[in-house]
């Protein structure tokens, strides 16, 4: 119960923060390079302070791609996978329906953005869908290698929430233009549902944030599980340590 808790609320935050950026910042005009790093830095700043906040708990994934890596690696249970997805995608929810609360109280009037993913003419770069899913599959992996890689064996303890949050605002600072960056189905799900009165194309293009993710996830945790990217021999560095939930991890340590 206490990992589906932690789930749900990490997922809140990060929908609620890292779209709110992006609806705030003007994306839904079209995001300059300043947005894109604010927009970029909203998404990992909150993924880093989850991680730290939560990681203790759930291995703070808050992304349903994240935890299907982590299943597909064999460190995460089907039962669990499950539990986790459902509150994942529960707290997008909930955290959309706060944006459109918060967003709906201005004045001057609001476009009805709650920073929906997306593709093709009309949305920002106007990048085919094709172009879409490339990044989305090539994101996602690049991302779980990221996460499986600072969460396995013999990695240093401590720092795995900084690095897989820095990576997050590298993956949106190449590719917001494109689709808005989603890398996580959680996170374009809860807007697309909330906004489908204003942007019914959000949930109509909704596949592709899931099937992509999953792909990419996929692909890197079959990668570890198989030991082509799994550390052998590692020794730690001296005044490291390891344990089966680094602090600010976003995925279970893998045991020895």
């Amino acid at each position: 119960m206490k990992k589906a808790v932690a789930e749900f609320i990490g997922t809140f935050a990060l929908v609620l923060v890292g779209c709110g950026a992006a609806v705030i910042s003007g994306m839904g005009t079209g995001a300059t390079s300043i947005d894109s790093l604010g927009i970029g830095a909203a998404f990992g700043l909150t993924i880093v302070a989850m991680a730290y906040g939560i990681g203790q708990i759930s291995g703070c994934h808050i992304n349903p791609a994240v935890s299907f890596g982590v299943l597909v690696s064999g460190r995460m249970s089907m039962a669990d996978f499950v539990t986790y997805v459902i509150a994942q995608v529960l707290g997008a929810i909930a955290g959309a329906i706060v944006l459109y609360l918060v967003l709906s109280g201005k004045a001057s009037g609001w476009s009805g953005s709650l920073g929906q993913n997306g593709w093709g003419p009309g949305y920002l770069g106007e990048y085919n869908v094709t172009a879409a899913f490339i990044y989305e599959v090539v994101g996602t992996f690049l991302f779980l290698v990221c996460i499986l890689g600072v969460t396995q064996k013999g990695a240093p303890v401590g720092l795995a929430g900084l690095a897989i949050g820095l990576t997050l605002v590298a993956i949106h600072l190449f590719g917001i233009n494109i689709t808005g960056t989603s890398v996580n189905p959680a996170r374009s799900l809860g807007p697309a549902i909330v906004g489908f009165g204003t942007n019914p194309q959000a949930l109509h293009q909704m596949w592709l944030f899931i099937v992509a993710p999953l792909i990419g996830a996929g692909l890197a945790g079959y990668l570890f599980k198989s030991g082509i990217l799994a550390a052998d021999d590692v020794i730690p560095e001296r005044g490291t340590a390891t344990s089966d939930v680094a602090p600010g991890a976003s995925a279970p340590r893998e045991r020895k």
